[in-house]
């Protein structure tokens, strides 16, 4: 973990609510996808975690939706510096996957899965992915997925765009050596039960510290109790206890 100023190079809108922000600083500690990063905020007591989309040689690149007072705070950034913490979280393992991967993204579940395609793809991976939305307004980096190389489909709730219907009835008719998936806790539970191999599961929970010290977001596992921020936010689905 790595405490720095980083600058705001870029901040825009890509769907209604979902804004791209790019920040330029010190990125050394972020080594793995699935990392994110704990961002500091004016009047604010707990930081924010963001997950890493992409990383550049000094830039790092958030997905974030504007859901409440922070995120709102963050949109009408369009210059300055922020306090972040990087490097934070451990991420997916991709010595586990096998020749032809699947990644699975709800929402705003979907960015931490751009780095890992693109670090699954540089090792000749056959990459496949799947996006899941309610609508079509709501889509977003469809386009920078395929331009990995990745194969990609996108199911909508309503039916407006792609397959109709949820994340797991795309997967229904794919063979895949192993999953890697990221999203609301719903949607986590039914690709639990309808995978059919073993995956790992990128988990969002309120986190307090961000780094482990305030024991705010354990969840209890098959080993004992673990911290979504620092023995997670990635599990491995033979590890996962799902509560009732």
């Amino acid at each position: 973990m790595k405490q720095g100023i980083f600058s705001i190079a870029e901040n825009v809108p890509i769907t209604e609510s979902v804004y791209k922000m790019r920040l330029v600083g010190d990125v050394s500690a972020i080594t793995t996808p699935g990392q994110f990063i704990n961002i500091k905020l004016d009047g604010l007591f707990l930081r924010r975690p963001i997950s890493v989309c992409d990383v550049g040689e000094d830039s790092v690149t958030i997905l974030y939706k504007v859901v409440g007072e922070g995120t709102e705070q963050m949109c009408r950034m369009k210059e300055g510096s922020l306090d972040v913490l990087t490097g934070l979280g451990n991420g997916y393992d991709t010595a586990a996957s096998g020749e032809n991967p699947l990644l699975i993204g709800g929402g705003v579940g979907v960015p931490p899965l751009y780095l890992l395609a693109k670090k699954l793809i540089a090792e000749g991976k056959n990459v496949t992915v799947i996006l899941g939305f309610n609508t079509k307004d709501e889509i977003f980096y469809q386009k920078e997925f395929e331009a990995l190389g990745a194969k990609v489909y996108v199911t909508t709730v309503d039916g407006s765009f792609g397959i109709q219907g949820f994340v797991t009835d795309a997967m229904k008719d794919l063979s895949y050596s192993y999953f890697y998936t990221c999203g609301p806790e719903p949607m986590l539970k039914a690709i639990f039960r309808a995978s059919t191999t073993s995956g790992q599961f990128s988990f969002e929970e309120r986190m307090g510290c961000g780094f482990g010290a305030c024991m705010g977001c354990s969840c209890k596992t098959v080993t004992g109790y673990k911290r979504i921020c620092k023995e997670g936010p990635v599990l491995r689905k033979e590890e996962i206890l799902w509560e009732k």
